[in-house]
């Protein structure tokens, strides 16, 4: 049998939470997060993302490892990785904070928002509300929320608190029409489509190209995963992409900021057809 890598992340992440409330007050992480909140912009994520401008718009990422890549790089610190993609002319920046299978931690976040100002992803595999808590007092703008990793309820729920408690972005991920679906019954404002299988971390961009058609009217939709050539982001972005989560090829280039620029200039260089599919 095939493993199910997703299945294992979030078991082992549910564990761990458990353990982390059983040592937390999250009634004072909770008051911690909303006076960091009450001093931060709302929504900025989403701003960004409909800044008035054809230009590609890239959500540049910071991860150390990962299950399917192994180690992708062991220089450079948070700080200056993420003010080289800010040089760069990045949109964004997002930074895995899972620390078992990617290396990460929510100190890496606070430091990315120490070192930056651009709109700041918490990117982690998150179950509970104390993530989310976590997530704003560390200085985070917008937090993941994976449609696969989340049953019932809870998905609308943790994007509620996200959203209209801490006034926060989600960026609600989706592999599948079926997972699209439950995107848009919740009112998701923005859409990460996973390039990725998270199950068996095969990647493939024709998971982009078949769900943009069936996105909802008025969502933000961003492309994740498997992202390094120009072509590949002018294609996408002229059939409807708002934006482009990029973490593997940044992180493993000798100098970051100049592979961001050289990204930006040929996407935006190349000639494509400019008219953009309607979605439904």
């Amino acid at each position: 049998m095939s493993r199910d890598f997703l299945a294992e992340i979030i078991a082992r992440k549910r564990r761990s939470v458990a353990a982390q409330r059983g040592r937390i007050d999250i009634e004072a992480l909770r008051a911690q997060a909303l006076q960091r909140r009450g001093n931060a912009s709302a929504h900025r994520l989403r701003q960004a993302l409909r800044a008035a401008s054809p230009e590609i718009k890239i959500i540049a990422e910071f991860k150390r490892r990962s299950p399917s890549a192994g180690a992708i790089r062991q220089a450079g610190t948070v700080g200056e990785m993420v003010r080289s993609y800010e040089r760069g002319g990045a949109y964004a920046v997002s930074v895995l904070t899972d620390e078992e299978y990617f290396g990460g931690s929510i100190l890496d976040l606070a430091e990315a928002r120490a070192a930056m100002q651009l709109p700041l992803l918490c990117k982690d595999f998150i179950v509970d509300r104390l993530q989310l808590y976590q997530a704003a007092a560390a200085g985070a703008d917008a937090v993941l929320l994976i449609v696969a990793a989340l049953s019932g309820d809870s998905l609308g729920e943790l994007r509620a608190t996200a959203e209209n408690e801490l006034a926060l972005d989600a960026l609600i991920e989706v592999h599948t029409l079926a997972e699209l679906e439950r995107a848009a019954e919740i009112g998701a404002a923005i859409i990460g489509v996973n390039n990725r299988d998270l199950h068996t971390f095969d990647v493939s961009l024709d998971v982009s190209e078949r769900l943009i058609n069936k996105a909802p009217t008025g969502a933000l939709i961003v492309s994740e995963s498997g992202l390094a050539e120009p072509a590949a982001l002018h294609r996408l972005h002229a059939l409807g992409f708002d934006g482009f989560l990029i973490g593997e090829a940044l992180m493993r280039a000798s100098d970051p900021e100049a592979a961001l620029r050289k990204l930006l200039a040929s996407a935006e260089d190349r000639q494509y057809p400019a008219v953009r599919v309607s979605r439904p």
